[in-house]
């Protein structure tokens, strides 16, 4: 962001619509009801600002309360559906994502990149092979899945740098790549040949591959992928089966989009 455009951002900012969406974020799936002073210590805001924010988002149909204790309503699923179907991307790639999976017997997902992670958009599930649970707004970190390296390849040199200074890597696994210089050139390779490999960094026995996903431009629209268990394949079977078939598919989903 140039310095014009920055100090314009910073003039226009508005403070309390952030500070809304900081107690909507606060929420999760270890905090899905909290007390008035949780949500306050949760997002750093007075105990008054809080209550504030909470009563104006249970007027509105957002957070429900029981007097005492407070929870999002599924109200808050139209913020995020709002986003998926202003996407052109949806209904165009969920055919083609659905033959995938009925090609190679496995899930198939499309997401992309926000902050440190990526966001699930689209997904075809079949076989559960990963510990946790995945559906539409599920994120998982960028840098150890196959479909964030897609993505993260995508970045210019100065937005890449910036990513991996601000976005700490964790071991899960003891295949987890974590060192800058080695996840450099694991992205150049990706950026050069088009396609990620991730041999159960992400999670014990979990392989994925994934792709691209482009417009008529060629601008990157997301990243799918297809993933798998290393107890039923191995890598190079992976590349040799799967990765012609989803690249076939994001060549389909490319061709349709208007």
């Amino acid at each position: 962001m140039d310095v014009e455009r920055k100090g314009a951002v910073e003039r226009e900012f508005v403070a309390s619509l952030a500070r809304g969406l900081a107690v909507l974020r606060a929420f999760s799936k270890d905090a899905r009801e909290m007390t008035l002073s949780e949500v306050a210590q949760g997002t750093g805001l007075t105990r008054a600002a809080a209550r504030r924010f909470l009563l104006t988002l249970e007027a509105l149909g957002y957070v429900a309360s029981d007097g005492r204790r407070f929870r999002l309503t599924p109200k808050v699923l139209d913020l995020g559906f709002s986003y998926l179907s202003s996407m052109e991307f949806w209904d165009v790639a969920m055919p083609y994502m659905e033959e995938v999976s009925a090609t190679i017997h496995e899930s198939c997902s499309a997401s992309v990149l926000e902050g440190c992670d990526i966001v699930y958009v689209a997904r075809v599930p079949t076989k559960r092979i990963m510990s946790v649970a995945l559906a539409i707004g599920a994120r998982l970190p960028a840098i150890t899945t196959s479909m964030g390296r897609v993505l993260l390849a995508q970045l210019a040199d100065d937005a890449l740098h910036k990513h991996l200074g601000s976005c700490p890597v964790r071991r899960r696994t003891e295949h987890t790549v974590t060192d800058p210089a080695a996840l450099q050139g694991i992205l150049r390779t990706v950026g050069q040949q088009g396609w990620c490999l991730v041999d159960q960094e992400l999670e014990e026995g979990l392989i994925s591959i994934a792709v691209p996903v482009r417009n008529k431009r060629g601008r990157v629209l997301a990243a799918m992928n297809a993933s798998t268990h290393a107890s039923r394949t191995t890598p190079e079977e992976v590349v040799r089966s799967y990765l012609p078939v989803l690249q076939q598919a994001a060549r389909k989903i490319a061709a349709a989009m208007p």
